[in-house]
């Protein structure tokens, strides 16, 4: 079994390098840490007395990955969560936030289970998502992967201007949907034809 900081060090393999897209709400980010969090946190790297790009600039993959396991994984209480979907939602909760727990909530509804969807792990929601793996063990993990999938789906359909992150240019499938799809089976997985269809009203 992988450790939490594994985990972490996958995520970071998957965020990159510094970028400051003008279309990505959560403005610079370096390895999936945003300057909001680093700012949250006071991560005044440069001693300048504010928090901006400069600092993102400087974060570490040391820092980057003691701030995805304090902040992401052992604050939200995602250790709580059954063991196999908690790298799902570890890679969510940094990606998006409490709408990772969101989207758990509402799955463990689905499977007969219901909590409140306040995006907080507490004692219901531990209980309802033990119950909801217990009921379906193969098909959880991969249940909560097509979830967060339509997630993205549904966010580039609201917001043209994040459809560059759910399609490439050439119109395969973007990062958004390359990374849902890592913690799904292959046979979940969409076909070429499957996405261009989903995305075809965006044009």
């Amino acid at each position: 079994m992988r450790s939490v900081e594994e985990i972490a060090d996958e995520i970071i393999a998957r965020e990159g390098g510094f970028v400051n897209d003008p279309d990505d709400p959560g403005g610079a980010t370096k390895y999936g840490v945003t300057v909001g969090t680093m700012r949250r946190l006071g991560l005044d790297l440069t001693g300048d007395g504010k928090v901006g790009a400069a600092d993102v600039r400087r974060l570490t993959r040391s820092a980057a990955r003691r701030i995805f396991v304090t902040e992401y994984f052992r604050g939200p209480g995602l250790h709580r969560l059954p063991v196999p979907v908690q790298p799902s939602v570890f890679d969510m909760q940094v990606n998006a936030g409490r709408e990772a727990v969101r989207i758990l909530q509402r799955l463990c509804g689905a499977f007969g289970h219901p909590t409140e969807e306040d995006g907080i792990i507490g004692e219901r929601t531990e209980a309802a998502a033990a119950g909801a793996f217990r009921n379906a063990p193969e098909h959880f993990v991969d249940a909560y992967g097509i979830e967060r999938r339509n997630f993205y789906y549904r966010l580039a359909d609201r917001r043209p201007a994040s459809r560059k992150f759910a399609r490439r240019r050439d119109g395969g499938k973007g990062g958004w949907i390359t990374r849902a799809e890592e913690f799904i089976h292959p046979r979940y997985h969409l076909s070429a034809a499957e996405h261009a269809a989903r995305v075809a009203a965006w044009d």
